[in-house]
């Protein structure tokens, strides 16, 4: 690089030390040369009437700090040993670079060599004493591999004086005084060095632990969450600051403070929303709690069942009230939405899936099983599809309005994460399940992992085994929910419910409609399939509790819900008879016809047929059997069954069609 000056009165100005010299051009020249310097490459001066000519060897100065580049990124990776080459080579060329041996001494601290350490930084110093990394680094020599406190304080002390803001120096100061004992003064160091900048991990740390020994669980807890948001799950100061984080919470909740919350919130929703919530200990739900709304269940008030021998179950029960909260606001606007699913969206399901049906049956799983097994992973994905974005909203007006309970929150979304988690990484689970509900249902735990992980940084990301794609997919969706977040507007949730189904090509499977319409028009859930909402938390799979609970509603449609049972059984009905004659058919169409003469019971099981002499069936298989016999031979007659199965028929049809292509 080439600077060409005018030698004038500005440029006077600009070097004032120049005015005055009794050699103008001697003294100007030492002035550039000593501004223009860069440690050992010095600048050329040369001068052409009243101009000055200054070249700087910008090149050699490229070539250096590409070096020292070089260096800092392999001693990032822990190539030391390339990295004290590569520095040995550059101490060579330029030996008065203070970061050189700074550099070099670290690395050798951490390869055990600590009077080597000591010696390089002994040489970083006498080059620059104001170099305060150097500085820290001696003091962590001596007072964490030497046991010399007191030299380790001679140089946090002088890091400290010449950079009052060196929050790092200051930190290691109130740790080294909370070792010999000095607790007070010690967290007085580390709060002035949280002052400064909260987000650096160590402090938080010692913050939390200086806590938890002196029993303030309270603030032991909200540093060394703190201390988790600020360093990733591979740094020993998150693997530390996790323990203290889960006993303080766990010491928290134990302080009934959670209960208070609940009840008077519970006492403020009566109020605003006009109708009374029961509270009932239920043993037998398969969720740690549940939210029942009156009009669903024609009752005069709604009902909050929980199992009280949940972890933090009160955080559980308020995410519940959150929930009601955000229907009665909806209701008061005329906006609230129902989400529902009927028959032929099921159907639809059913046959976007029939390859793992398919896979499922060669292995020999009964069709019995089979069945609970696609309907499972039906309701599954849509209680995903309805509440991860409503939970989101939720879980944050936790957060922010009751600060109280955040101990219960931690270790509930802890826990519930963590077995979303298992669920979707299970070895047996990844076998059997279909890959595209398996990633849609991965990508909805990671936005809840997303949540878990800005509220209290536990990051539980890596554990999902996802890829990049879901991840992206994950991180989209939870920028689009930060965007709602802080100014959310009643029922704006279900936007996002839409959305998000919509981008993951999800939307055949339910319909969002309007509730105060559907009341209007609607007497009975006759069309209604499945009726998903209220139970974010269903990770177990209890079938006799759900029988239990739905038998009213069965009654009332009149069992008018696709029988997944009764499909597969039509299905394989279709095969066995696809090489039969139309003569052979009818005459196991009438065999059965005439054993139905004294009733076919759905749950008896040992049937047996002459015409199929290989088979057992159970009351649903040969109701199948029967009904798809008449399809085929007598269709005619069909209709004088009067079995309920039309849908059932059609779908199996369907799923037969693509086995044949």
């Amino acid at each position: 690089m080439t600077i060409i000056l005018t030698i004038d009165d500005l440029l006077l100005e600009l070097f004032p030390n120049v005015k005055g010299a009794s050699n103008q051009r001697e003294a100007l020249k030492e002035e550039l040369i000593n501004y223009y310097a860069y440690s050992v490459h010095k600048p050329q001066v040369s001068f052409d009437g009243q101009t000055v000519i200054i070249t700087i060897p910008t090149q050699a100065i490229a070539r250096e700090e590409q070096e020292y580049n070089k260096v800092v990124g392999l001693a990032s990776k822990g190539n030391y040993r390339e990295a004290k080459q590569a520095l040995d080579a550059l101490i060579k060329q330029n030996p008065t670079k203070s970061e050189y041996y700074r550099i070099y001494g670290q690395m050798l601290s951490d390869e055990g060599d600590q009077e080597g350490a000591i010696n390089h930084l002994i040489d970083a110093l006498r080059w620059d004493p104001t170099n305060g990394f150097a500085l820290i680094m001696m003091g962590n020599v001596y007072a964490r591999h030497k046991d010399d406190v007191e030299t380790a304080m001679k140089y946090y002390d002088q890091a400290v004086k010449l950079d009052p803001t060196n929050y790092i120096a200051i930190n290691n100061i109130g740790a080294n005084l909370l070792q010999k004992g000095q607790v007070a003064q010690g967290i007085s160091y580390l709060e002035q060095a949280y002052a400064i900048n909260p987000a650096y991990a160590n402090t938080s740390f010692g913050l939390a632990l200086a806590a938890q020994r002196q029993g303030d669980m309270n603030k032991a807890f909200a540093m060394s969450t703190q201390a988790l948001k600020s360093t990733t799950p591979k740094d020993p100061v998150y693997q530390n600051a996790m323990p203290i984080a889960l006993e303080s919470a766990k010491t928290l909740t134990q302080s009934g403070r959670g209960q208070a919350l609940f009840d008077a919130y519970r006492s403020t929703l009566e109020e605003t929303g006009g109708k009374s919530i029961e509270v009932i200990t239920d043993p037998d739900i398969p969720t740690a709690a549940k939210l029942e709304i009156a009009e669903n269940y024609n009752r005069p008030a709604h009902t909050i069942r929980y199992k009280p021998t949940y972890p933090a179950v009160e955080h559980l029960m308020m995410h519940e009230l959150v929930h009601l909260d955000f229907i009665v606001q909806a209701r008061q606007e005329n906006l609230n939405k129902l989400f529902v699913s009927t028959q032929e969206q099921k159907a639809t399901f059913i046959k976007e899936i029939y390859d793992t049906i398919k896979k499922l049956k060669k292995q020999g799983y009964p069709e019995s099983s089979i069945a609970s097994f696609s309907t499972a992973l039906f309701d599954g994905l849509n209680r995903q599809i309805y509440n991860t974005p409503i939970d989101l909203f939720i879980e944050h007006f936790l957060y922010v309005t009751f600060p109280e309970l955040r101990p219960y929150q931690f270790l509930s979304l802890y826990t519930m994460i963590g077995e979303g988690m298992q669920a979707v990484t299970d070895k047996r689970a990844v076998e059997l399940s279909p890959r595209k509900v398996l990633s849609d249902s991965k990508v909805y735990n990671l936005v809840n992992a997303l949540q878990l992980k800005e509220l209290y940084g536990v990051d539980l990301m890596a554990g999902f085994n996802s890829v990049s794609t879901e991840e992206k997919k994950a991180q989209t969706f939870y920028n689009e929910y930060k965007e709602y977040e802080a100014d959310r507007q009643p029922a704006e949730e279900y936007e996002l419910v839409q959305h998000w189904a919509d981008d993951l090509r999800l939307s055949p499977y339910f319909e969002l409609i309007d509730e105060a319409a559907y009341r209007r028009c609607t007497a009975s859930p006759l069309d209604t399939l499945t009726a998903i909402e209220n139970d974010p938390f269903d990770l177990a799979g209890d079938e006799s509790y759900k029988k239990k609970e739905m038998e009213t509603f069965q009654q009332q449609a009149k069992e008018q819900g696709l029988n997944m049972a009764v499909v597969m059984y039509m299905v394989g009905a279709l095969q066995y008879f696809s090489t039969m004659s139309p003569e052979q058919i009818k005459a196991i169409a009438f065999e059965i016809a005439m054993l139905g003469i004294h009733g076919i019971s759905p749950e008896k099981q040992g049937y047996k047929l002459n015409g199929i002499p290989d088979k057992t069936f159970s009351g649903y298989h040969l109701i199948a059997y029967y009904y798809v016999s008449w399809a085929l031979a007598i269709p005619e007659m069909l209709a004088g069954l009067q079995l309920p199965y039309e849908q059932e028929y059609e779908t199996a049809k369907s799923i037969n069609g693509m086995t044949n292509r």
